[in-house]
Order: structure tokens, then C-alpha cells, then sequence
């Protein structure tokens, strides 16, 4: 009885998920409703309520999820070398490929922009250890530096996602990590 219920919770959260996602992609978040989320998802507003306190709580939950699932995939592989910031921007591709949807839909201006700032730090986190490690300039200015290239780099995935993925992952990172190393 327990394992049923706990299938039906998950099946019950996986549907609201969907449902605001779908309602993400022809508005913003301040315009969408329990109501509207419940009414797509066929699901009463006291369901709703027993698993979040309101659209918001149902998107930071989205968000935690697969800022959560980013890292568990990011952390497979060791990125410590200069070298590997490449192999590490075509990892972090591939993976936004493999949740192209979700991601360009909390990506684009209808979501709000914590995911955006989410992923900076993610990003930030493995890669710009490998960018400013062998760099001469002090720790502040390469902190400014690593920023830059970061939310650039954030700009580059959003518009490589608008041109439906036009290049390959390997070709992005290629084209990413080269931005770095222009004068």
C-alpha cells in the first residue's frame, strides 16, 4: 500500500512539473496560476497545495531538481586540468541536449532568472577553475573575468538553443572555450 501511494505522489508531482513547464513556454511565471497549472495537469487545487505552496514553490522545486541532476552528472568526471575545460563545457552541452526542453524553457524570459544565476554557479564552479588557474591576473580581477566568460557563455547556450542546437556539443564547446583565449 505504501510503495502504491508513493508511485502516485511521484506520478502526481511529475505531472504538475510537466504541466507548468508547458504553461512556461507561452508565459511568464507571474501570469501563471494554481489554477491554470492544476486545470492542465487535471489535477484539483488541494492536490496541489498537499505537495507545494504555489507556482513558485512548484518551480524552485523544478530547479532544484536539475540543478541537483547537473552536478551528480557534472561530478562523474574530473576536471582539473586547463585541458579538460574543454571536455567539461561539452559535457555540460550534452547534458543541456539531453533536457533541451525543460532547459530552454526555464532558459528563456517566461521563467524567472534564479535557474539562469543557478547555473552560472554551476558552471562556475568546474569551470573557472580550469580557465583562471594558469592565469597571471590577481584573484579579484579573475574572479570578474570568470563571471564574464561564464554568463557569456550562459548567452551563447540560449541562443545556440533558439537556432534549435544548429551545432554539435563538441562544436559549442569548441567555440565557447575559444572565446577565452581571444585578445
Amino acid at each position: 500500500m505504501n510503495e502504491k501511494l508513493d508511485r502516485r505522489k511521484k506520478y502526481t508531482r511529475m505531472v504538475l512539473k510537466d504541466s507548468l513547464i508547458t504553461l512556461l513556454k507561452v508565459k511568464p511565471i507571474s501570469a501563471i496560476t494554481v489554477k491554470a497549472i492544476c486545470t492542465e495537469a487535471d489535477i484539483n487545487r488541494s492536490t496541489f497545495y498537499s505537495h507545494y505552496h504555489d507556482q513558485f514553490d512548484l518551480l524552485e522545486q523544478i530547479e532544484e531538481e536539475l540543478i541537483a541532476d547537473l552536478n551528480a552528472y557534472l561530478n562523474q568526471y574530473n576536471f582539473e586540468q586547463e585541458a579538460e575545460a574543454l571536455k567539461m563545457t561539452e559535457k555540460l552541452l550534452e547534458y543541456v541536449v539531453s533536457k533541451r526542453d525543460i532547459c530552454q524553457t526555464l532558459l528563456s524570459g517566461n521563467g524567472d532568472h534564479s535557474f539562469e544565476r543557478r547555473v552560472m554557479d554551476v558552471a562556475r564552479t568546474f569551470l573557472t577553475k580550469s580557465w583562471t588557474k594558469n592565469n597571471d591576473l590577481d584573484t579579484e580581477l579573475s574572479e570578474y573575468a570568470g563571471t564574464f566568460l561564464i554568463s557569456g557563455s550562459i548567452y551563447v547556450i540560449k541562443h545556440w538553443l533558439a537556432n534549435e542546437m544548429d551545432k554539435s556539443p563538441k562544436q559549442m564547446a569548441e567555440l565557447i572555450n575559444s572565446f577565452r583565449f581571444r585578445e
